[in-house]
């Protein structure tokens, strides 16, 4: 299913794939959290909400099916990550996961040229942070060195740089930071090295809110959980658009704001 603004033919349209949330999502892997009941009723709320503001932004969103058994499959950002010039499909480390990547890689042949993760490497794309012509991949418990190897083998011929980043305590490595704009970065001090991002400007979280951040960027601004006040109150004294929605839910998933959609443009270079 396909929804969003229609402005007609535009040199650049923003397209986001969204996944239905899976009813197993109970089910969903878990690493660095608890299990807690999980109101699937509220979660299909907060989902749809977050899909209608990327719609009101101008995305035109491309909703997949739910698979109902594959309790993760909401969480599409882990399957791919999409280039101005191709989409890499990934392996994830998760090997329940492996089956999410089937659907998103038949969307994305409608956009995009593919290449491919192959194992004994394993990558989500929540461990692939873009800032400009640099992939940063986290080092995880999901995603491996071999895959950053493999990634640098794949875009080394389109003059992409990739630098592997630690990540402890968390996830992903979204979970630890991600990009508020090409000069910026929002970042938990806790889970990685600021030193791996070199002289790019950093805003940390609010140390009360571990999970701050992960943003999802925009043209204009960001999208981020209404849960984090304090790091909100940082990024808008820093004089960044800052869009808030609840997805409390999803979070007792480890889901965030990234995680939720995939975001690219098409017509033009230059990603969303």
């Amino acid at each position: 299913m396909t929804f969003g603004l229609d402005s007609g033919v535009t040199p650049r349209q923003v397209h986001a794939i969204t996944r239905e949330l899976s009813p197993a999502i109970a089910r969903c892997e878990l690493t660095h959290l608890a299990r807690e009941p999980l109101d699937y009723a509220r979660a299909l709320a907060q989902h749809a909400s977050y899909e209608q503001l990327l719609a009101a932004l101008g995305m035109h969103v491309t909703r997949l099916p739910a698979e109902p058994d594959l309790p993760d499959a909401v969480f599409v950002e882990d399957t791919a990550i999409v280039l101005d010039e191709l989409a890499v499909i990934t392996h994830p480390g998760a090997p329940a996961r492996r089956p999410e990547v089937t659907a998103v890689e038949g969307a994305l042949r409608r956009w995009r040229s593919l290449v491919h993760i192959k194992p004994p490497a394993t990558l989500d794309g929540g461990d692939v942070l873009q800032v400009g012509r640099t992939l940063y991949v986290g080092l995880s418990s999901r995603s491996n060195q071999a895959a950053a190897t493999q990634l640098r083998q794949l875009l080394s011929p389109l003059e992409y740089r990739v630098e592997t980043v630690e990540v402890r305590g968390c996830l992903h490595l979204k979970s630890a930071v991600t990009a508020v704009n090409a000069a910026l970065l929002v970042l938990n001090p806790a889970w990685c090295d600021q030193a791996a991002f070199g002289d790019i400007a950093k805003v940390e979280i609010d140390p009360t809110e571990a999970f701050a951040a992960n943003v999802l960027h925009l043209d204009d601004g960001v999208i981020m959980d209404a849960a984090y006040p304090k790091t909100a109150a940082r990024l808008r004294s820093q004089g960044v658009v800052v869009r808030t929605l609840d997805l409390s839910e999803l979070a007792k998933a480890e889901g965030a704001v990234t995680c939720c959609s995939l975001v690219f443009s098409v017509g033009t270079h230059g990603t969303a």
